[in-house]
C-alpha cells in the first residue's frame, strides 16, 4: 500500500517544460517544431521527453491540414518503485481550424496518431481533439504584452476495451518577451481512468519567417 501511495504522489505533482518554434516556409505552409521535458518533481526525476515536428498547409483561409512525426521517451514507476522506460515513435495527421470572436482567437485541432511503443512492443491508434482559446488582455490599439490561455483536449483510443485515454485542461497566461517570442506559464490538470495528474507548465515560443531565404 505504501508503494502505491508513493507512486500516486509522483503522479499528482509534476513539471512540464516546453520550447516551441513555428516558421513560415511559404505563403501557405508553416513548419512547427517543439521539444518537451516532463518530470515527477521540479526538474530531475524524468517522466517524459519528446521531439515533435510537423508541416501544415492552408488549403482555404484558416483551415490547415498537417502531417508530422514525434519521438518520445516515457518513464513510469512500477509498484516496487523501480523505473520502467518505454520508447515511442508516433507519426500523426491533423487538421486545424482557426477563427476569432472579437479579438479572442479560437483554434480547433483534430489529430490522429499511430503509436509504435516498445517494452513491450505495442501498436495503438489514438484520436485527439483540442480546443485552444487565446484572450488578449491589452486594450484595442495597445501593444500586446499579456494574454490568457485556456485549453481542453480529450484523447480517445481506437480498438480498445476502454476507449477513454485522458482529458487535459490548461489555464494560464503568456508574457510577450519580444515581437516574435513569448513566455507562457500555466497549470495543467490531466484526468485519466483512476488517476489525476497536475503539472506546472513553463514554456517559451518563437515565430520566424523563412520565406525570404527560400526566394
Amino acid at each position: 500500500m505504501s508503494n502505491l501511495l508513493y507512486s500516486q504522489s509522483k503522479d499528482n505533482y509534476n513539471m512540464w517544460f516546453q520550447y516551441l518554434m513555428s516558421a513560415k516556409i511559404t505563403n501557405k505552409s508553416t513548419l512547427t517544431a517543439l521539444t518537451q521535458y516532463r518530470s515527477f518533481d521540479l526538474a530531475y526525476d524524468t517522466r517524459l521527453f519528446l521531439l515533435n515536428a510537423y508541416v501544415d498547409y492552408e488549403v482555404v483561409e484558416n483551415i490547415k491540414p498537417a502531417a508530422g512525426f514525434m519521438f518520445l521517451t516515457l518513464e513510469s514507476y512500477n509498484a516496487d518503485d523501480s523505473k520502467k522506460i518505454r520508447y515511442e515513435k508516433r507519426p500523426f495527421q491533423q487538421i486545424t481550424a482557426d477563427y476569432y470572436i472579437g479579438r479572442t482567437s479560437i483554434s480547433n485541432r483534430l489529430r490522429v496518431e499511430e503509436r509504435f511503443l516498445s517494452n513491450p512492443d505495442e501498436f495503438q491508434v489514438r484520436i485527439r481533439y483540442l480546443i485552444s482559446v487565446r484572450i488578449p488582455f491589452n486594450k484595442k490599439g495597445e501593444k500586446e504584452r499579456l494574454y490568457g490561455i485556456l485549453k481542453n483536449e480529450i484523447r480517445m483510443n481506437i480498438e480498445k476495451e476502454e476507449p477513454f485515454d485522458s482529458n487535459r485542461i490548461t489555464a494560464g497566461f503568456g508574457i510577450k518577451t519580444g515581437k516574435n517570442s513569448a513566455l507562457e506559464i500555466a497549470f495543467i490538470n490531466q484526468l485519466e481512468t483512476g488517476k489525476t495528474s497536475n503539472y506546472g507548465f513553463l514554456g517559451f515560443r518563437n515565430t520566424f519567417d523563412w520565406r525570404k531565404k527560400n526566394q
